[in-house]
């Protein structure tokens, strides 16, 4: 008789596409300059060039978040659904 390999879950899931554009998001918002450059509108007498980049650093760090627990729930289903 011979052994059947034991299947491997795929590495492309849909949940590590969610991650990699969680921690995608915040790189092409920055990198993107033009979309941002620019005075108005003012939020509380600040150009929105700064308070565009000042809302990011809060967006990334909630998305930064989301992809990390998004990456502990693959980590523990792949390993058959042990406790943390």
């Amino acid at each position: 008789m011979s052994e059947v390999p034991e299947e491997k879950p795929p590495t492309v899931t849909p949940m590590r596409v969610v991650i990699g554009l969680c921690l995608l998001a915040p790189f092409v918002a920055m990198l993107w300059v033009s979309s941002y450059a620019k005075v108005e509108p003012t939020f509380i007498g600040i150009p929105f060039f700064y308070w565009y980049q000042m809302a990011w650093v809060l967006i990334s760090t909630t998305l930064t978040l989301i992809a990390y627990q998004l990456w502990q729930r693959d980590q523990r289903s792949r390993k058959g659904g042990a406790s943390r």
